[in-house]
């Protein structure tokens, strides 16, 4: 028996595009379903000021496929360097939706990012008198720490006490991963949300490492027990409106993430609405796919949902593409490990 399920057309809340060749080809498989999404700063250079948003977003633009109806809602790469009154410029301009947070050497493309946090004091001081939001890629980089504890100790070390110091700042917890982010979110108030990927609610790290090693299921922040992504998975499709869809979809050439040092990201976006109709509908809780993937980021950012529809209908399994050609190499399309039987129709 077919099922159908109309909801508005989502925003995604965390997407890499790259650049370029690959920006070209990865694009499409997110305006296909797609209406916004937030676009991260780590290119090479970094996206840092406002000329470089623009520029990047005109890129953007030019690489829309035709008659694409998709907004690129574009971010900063904070610095130790950064210029507050550029940020707030930039802000007033509505150029940019948020300020990007990258811990130094945190995760792929991050070496310019902040190593000392008092450093950018004044730039988050200026961001919360604007309402401007704080997107925070949430592990410390200390050797001495554990790779699967680092979520838990930069909720500690850095974020509660640079809530702390500065009352008003809107952050979101980028890609949360742990049990502790969930719950430091619901024990926070309004000014703190957070961003759940599409693979963190299918994996876990046996997923990775059970049986040899597979790179393409390779993310940061890695993938944590599975008592973490059941925490995720109950945060998702539960009511708390501020827990809220952004796939950090990350494309990487294969010959990249099939390395001796492999590149972390999962490239989701072409399978992403599939693959959290089916994990809504696990857990019993497709009445709320629209709120996780449509409103609920929106209403934090202060934006509008979306008028267009988009429906999902389910039936006979259908195989996706494992992987996209892209002028880069080929990308290889996250596998969920289970049959796709959700559509976009």
């Amino acid at each position: 028996m077919s099922q159908s399920l109309t909801l508005r057309r989502p925003d995604d809340w965390h997407l890499h595009l790259r650049d370029g060749a690959m920006l070209r080809a990865v694009l499409p498989e997110t305006t296909r379903h797609f209406s916004r999404a937030l676009i991260m700063p780590n290119l090479v250079p970094p996206v840092v000021t406002a000329a470089d948003a623009r520029a990047y977003r005109d890129r953007i633009l030019d690489a829309r496929p035709e008659g694409a109806k998709f907004t690129p809602l574009m971010t900063l790469y904070l610095t130790e360097n950064t210029d507050p009154e550029d940020v707030a410029a930039a802000h007033a301009a509505r150029l940019i939706t948020a300020v990007k947070l990258y811990p130094a050497g945190a995760t792929t493309n991050s070496a310019s990012g902040v190593r000392d946090f008092d450093a950018v004091r004044g730039v988050l001081e200026r961001m919360a008198g604007i309402g401007l939001p704080l997107c925070v890629h949430g592990e410390v980089t200390d050797p001495t720490i554990d790779i699967f504890d680092r979520e838990a100790v930069f909720i500690d070390r850095v974020l509660d006490p640079i809530r702390r110091a500065t009352p008003g700042l809107r952050v979101v917890m980028e890609h949360i991963t742990t049990s502790q982010g969930v719950d430091y979110v619901m024990s926070q108030d309004r000014d703190l949300a957070a961003t759940i990927t599409t693979h963190h609610l299918v994996i876990n790290r046996n997923h990775i490492l059970a049986g040899g090693i597979r790179p393409h299921y390779y993310c940061l922040p890695v993938a944590k027990r599975e008592e973490h992504r059941l925490a995720l998975r109950a945060a998702a499709t539960g009511g708390d409106p501020r827990f809220f869809l952004g796939t950090d979809s990350a494309p990487h050439p294969d010959p990249l993430k099939e390395s001796a040092c492999g590149c972390a990201g999962c490239f989701t976006a072409p399978t992403t609405l599939p693959i959290i109709a089916h994990v809504f509908e696990d857990e019993n809780a497709l009445e709320r796919l629209e709120d996780f993937t449509s409103l609920r980021g929106a209403a934090f950012y202060g934006l509008r949902p979306n008028e267009e529809r988009i429906t999902l209908s389910k039936g006979v399994p259908i195989a996706s593409p494992a992987h996209i050609q892209t002028g880069d190499g080929t990308v290889t399309v996250f596998d969920p490990g289970f049959p796709l039987e959700w559509h976009v129709t």
